[in-house]
């Protein structure tokens, strides 16, 4: 497939309202459906909202065709394929945060969160197991990387994703607002400087949800963008307001910008692995 109709949802989330979430959920993929999209993405815990502390595990899930949420998303992706954002519980009773990619009633992928955050108003870790992987996976549209918020500040995650095969990332958050400048808000223009390089360093496409809202004094502000491998604007959905943002992608600009740039023809991941594999090993670094 050369062309992919990508829609963002822009969620306004009710925080630990698993149901009244859900129903929204279905809502905007019927109607991303409606409107020709093939891929719908849902921000960072786009079901259970951001700031759960204590009552993580009551809104919890598991992305199986048992669970009562599940079963309902399982459903709506046999017409269009989504990612959604969830507190997943795994059969030991520990929480992660979640994002699971669903595709013709099948759960294709889940990733979860590996860089939790513990700084200024951040305090995952203390509620929740960190990830232990990046994994590309196989779509009808290529292959795809899902790295949730934090993931994508680490420049290991994507480039991981991207010598595993990934053509499309695919990333999610729940941002909030943070710092000022004369325009944007500045952790959306750092967001958005990130999300350019990436995509250009990395000749993929780079696919950003994030949600809007209040939750706890918190603002999030939506806005989040699409670029193309050759690290070029081609969609940006609003700030601050909720709703679903499409734009096609060319999926025939990874074959144009790698021939003009060659850059993952030429990447030594084995001088990488080996480099690493050094530093890692030795304890004492010996000074010049």
């Amino acid at each position: 497939m050369k062309k992919l109709t990508l829609a963002r949802a822009q969620v306004n989330t009710k925080l630990g309202d698993l149901n009244a979430n859900l129903e929204k959920h279905i809502q905007m993929i019927e109607q991303a459906g409606q409107q020709g999209a093939d891929l719908i993405i849902f921000p960072e815990l786009s079901l259970t909202g951001y700031v759960l502390q204590d009552i993580a595990a009551t809104v919890a899930c598991r992305p199986t065709e048992d669970d009562p949420v599940f079963k309902r998303l399982l459903e709506a992706s046999l017409g269009i394929d989504l990612v959604v954002g969830f507190v997943e519980e795994d059969e030991r009773y520990r929480y992660y945060i979640s994002g699971a990619y669903l595709s013709a009633g099948k759960v294709i992928h889940v990733h979860r969160k590996v860089y939790l955050p513990t700084y200024g108003i951040f305090d995952e870790k203390r509620y929740f197991a960190a990830g232990d992987s990046f994994q590309a996976f196989d779509t009808r549209f290529g292959r795809m990387g899902l790295l949730i918020c934090e993931d994508f500040w680490h420049v290991s995650s994507p480039y991981t994703l991207w010598m595993d095969g990934a053509d499309i990332l695919l990333f999610t958050s729940a941002s909030p607002g943070r710092g000022v400048s004369e325009e944007i808000l500045g952790s959306a223009q750092w967001v958005e400087t990130v999300n350019r390089t990436y995509a250009g360093l990395f000749t993929t496409f780079v696919a950003h949800a994030n949600r809007v809202g209040f939750e706890d004094g918190l603002n999030f502000w939506g806005g989040a963008t699409v670029y193309d491998p050759d690290g070029k604007l081609v969609g940006q959905a609003p700030f601050n307001e909720e709703g679903i943002t499409l734009v096609e992608l060319d999926l025939n600009q990874l074959r144009r910008t790698r021939v003009r740039l060659p850059l993952l023809r030429d990447e030594r991941s084995d001088l990488v692995t080996r480099e690493l594999s050094r530093i890692a090993n030795n304890s004492t670094h010996k000074k010049p």
